[in-house]
């Protein structure tokens, strides 16, 4: 292949010791970069994922097939002495291990950062918990749920009564985290020849996330509000109900949005109106102002306030769409970022949605190399080619339930 079109982490190996989503997201992420990823799963069992449905395809959940495409799967009883002689010797050969256990869980089996630097000192270990490794909380089991209630989001999403964010998005933002992290100490090895340690956790995460929110509690003391569709330090930028009952969302922004939005629903006079003529006086004035933008939405339905600003051209908007719309949408449909992948395993193929980022000279498509493996699909694969284990050695850790 020419070096120009190799993905960015080829030649990497992840040794991922992660389950459910953040580290399995994250681990994906790194495979569809062109890293090698091996998924260690408990034998008989597997990743808690699998059986997260309906919908299956065949005998696996769409959600477990969403989050672990392009690796290979190692089924391992890590509560075995000579499953822990597995993982130490696959570690010794991996540029990355990732794991996801409470702090601590790791250490009887020797699999924790400090046992496995001794056999690689080039190892970069990354650690997914729920409330980081040190601290009151540090023992407790962390789910995006609760972290979404206890770290904020949740009383800032919804209308009256506050509500979890509609994907696990805590989960998949500390997964993202762990990516940025490993890759900067990929980066940070080819300098010191040394590897290093990585915690990640949810809290942290989801602190982060705050952002401007955070900023202003801190600041100025401001416990931030639900609203809604709506947004606090904006407006107008927010759902309006059409004749139809569908709804369109616009962001007007700033002054200029805000003049083109009045044009394109011809509500010219709102542009000098002393209530109106600045983002803060609209903030100040927002119930007035939203009152006369509902009542206008209401004159016409979705379709032809769509036709409208596509018109114009001029201002952020757009429908709300279910998963249908999202899919039919023809900027979505242009990006072809819905592909199918097929495991020689199965009869049916998988259609998932790929990598969010293109890299110049590299197909999409090319970054997806195979489909979401079967429990303990590559067991034998990876201890022959790996390990240099007989197909002697291998069968009698089967019939001993080492393995799978």
């Amino acid at each position: 292949m020419n070096p120009i079109n190799r993905l960015p982490l080829q030649g990497v190996k992840v040794l991922d010791l992660t389950r459910v989503l953040a580290g399995p997201f994250g681990s994906m992420i790194l495979a569809d970069y062109g890293a090698d990823v091996i998924k260690v799963e408990k034998p008989g069992q597997g990743d808690d994922t699998r059986t997260w449905g309906p919908p299956y395809v065949e005998d696996q959940s769409a959600y477990f097939l969403s989050i672990n495409r392009n690796k290979q799967s190692i089924a391992v009883d890590m509560s075995r002495k000579q499953g822990q002689t597995i993982i130490r010797e696959l570690a010794r050969k991996s540029d990355v291990v990732m794991e996801n256990y409470l702090p601590g869980q790791l250490k009887k089996f020797g699999l924790e950062y400090k046992d496995l630097q001794l056999i690689n000192d080039r190892l970069i270990y990354c650690s997914i918990t729920g409330y980081g490794s040190q601290g009151p909380y540090s023992r407790r089991p962390g789910y995006d749920l609760i972290i979404q209630a206890l770290g904020g989001m949740m009383s800032i999403t919804g209308s009256s009564e506050p509500v979890k964010v509609g994907v696990a998005v805590i989960d998949m933002a500390t997964g993202l985290s762990s990516v940025g992290a490993i890759t900067a100490a990929l980066y940070q090895r080819e300098k010191t020849g040394k590897g290093t340690k990585i915690e990640c956790s949810l809290l942290e995460t989801q602190l982060s996330l705050l952002s401007h929110i955070a900023a202003n509690y801190l600041n100025g003391g401001w416990e931030a509000q639900r609203h809604g569709t709506a947004h606090a330090s904006i407006v107008p930028y927010q759902a309006f109900i059409c004749q139809d009952g569908e709804r369109i969302i616009v962001g007007a922004a700033n002054d200029q949005f805000f003049h083109e939005l009045c044009s394109i629903v011809n509500l010219p006079e709102l542009t000098t109106d002393d209530l109106f003529k600045t983002n803060k006086l609209r903030v100040t004035n927002r119930k007035s102002l939203i009152s006369i933008l509902s009542k206008k939405f209401l004159e016409k339905p979705l379709a032809e306030w769509i036709e409208l600003f596509q018109k114009a051209n001029k201002i952020p908007y757009g429908p709300i769409n279910d998963m249908k719309g999202v899919f039919e949408n023809e900027q979505v449909t242009f990006l072809k970022q819905v592909l199918e992948m097929k495991n020689p395993n199965r009869n049916k193929p998988v259609r998932i949605v790929g990598p969010s980022a293109n890299f110049e000279n590299i197909e999409k498509s090319a970054m997806l190399r195979r489909a979401a493996p079967l429990l303990g699909e590559h067991t034998r694969s990876i201890l022959q080619t790996e390990l240099g284990y007989t197909d002697e050695n291998i069968d009698k850790l089967i019939q001993d339930k080492i393995i799978q």
